[in-house]
């Protein structure tokens, strides 16, 4: 039965719009959680005090689902060939964030592969996850054959790129192992060289530099240091992504309609976000991952990356 449930598993989720499915059998992260310990031990985590919590977890997902055998990593590329205004006045918004918010999609599109499961294989159990839980999402992808963690910590798939949303459903039943993607970045470093914060080392980011971080994650006031290093980033942040070979060579167009922008909106002027009330930026962002930054947040950015008017 594994391998028609396998082929099962690809149709629906070839039909539901995902890129990438691979398998991996549930073991203890040994190596993945010994080095994010390294990483959280070093403070690179920032604010973000949420992650020194359910490390166990992170560790070994017996503990969130004790009959777990495998591991089914998924894909969905989201990359969009529309260009940012590149103008003093515009904040850019990441990529990701100029459509709907892909948490909503993809936490339908999982449901809907469960149950399909489900119906054909009634022993299918299962739960899912979306980078919103205590589960190292881009590790199992990596086991699952998605592709290799890289030099800007994203996994990158050599046929794909790495503009893809990742999750995981972790099941009862077993599969085959998926064949490991082994790493390309080789020598490059184009996107620790691009970073105009140096929030890059290789295969590590400190977010205390990173501008993804610093405009949406982090709650106090972004420091005066990184005053003319943040290129206009208003809402994330896509250089180490752009700068990759292998997404300027490989990138190709999402056929998920949801995540192209809002009225093609990929910037905003730093007055109309000075200026925006809290009903309006709920009406306009509603379903956005901007939402995650509020309003206080965005406005923030806005007063931060504004140009100064020249003295008289």
């Amino acid at each position: 039965m594994t391998g028609k449930l396998r082929e099962s598993v690809v149709s629906f989720a070839t039909q539901l719009g995902f890129d990438l499915i691979g398998f991996s059998t549930v073991v203890p992260l040994d190596i993945e959680h010994s080095r994010l310990i390294q990483w959280l031990n070093s403070g690179n985590h920032a604010g973000m005090s949420y992650m020194e919590r359910n490390n166990e977890k992170r560790y070994n997902i017996l503990e969130i689902f004790p009959e777990a055998k495998s591991v089914i990593s998924l894909g969905m590329n989201y990359y969009v060939s529309v260009k940012h205004h590149n103008s003093p006045e515009h904040g850019k918004v990441s990529r990701y964030a100029w459509g709907k918010d892909y948490h909503l999609i993809l936490w339908e599109k999982l449901s809907a592969l469960i149950d399909s499961l489900k119906e054909q294989y009634p022993a299918f159990s299962a739960i899912s996850y979306v980078d919103t839980g205590p589960v190292m999402d881009k590790a199992w992808a990596v086991r699952s054959g998605l592709g290799w963690m890289a030099k800007n910590t994203n996994v990158i798939n050599p046929e794909l790129g790495s503009w893809f949303f990742i999750s995981n459903i972790i099941t009862n039943l077993e599969f085959d192992q998926s064949e490991a993607i082994t790493d390309h970045c080789g020598s490059c470093t184009a996107c620790i060289d691009a970073c105009p914060t140096k929030a890059l080392v290789p295969y590590e980011i400190d977010a205390r530099k990173c501008i993804s971080y610093l405009t949406i994650e982090n709650k106090a006031e972004i420091p005066g240091k990184f005053t003319g290093k943040m290129d206009n980033w208003l809402f994330g942040c896509d250089i180490c992504q752009d700068v990759c070979p292998w997404n300027e060579r490989f990138s190709h167009e999402t056929q998920i309609k949801e995540f192209y922008p809002h009225s093609g909106k990929t910037t905003m002027t730093f007055s109309e976000v000075e200026s925006m009330t809290s009903s309006e930026f709920k009406k306009k962002f509603a379903e956005s991952p901007i939402l995650r930054a509020k309003l206080k947040g965005l406005q923030r950015n806005a007063v931060f990356l504004k140009p100064s008017k020249p003295k008289d």
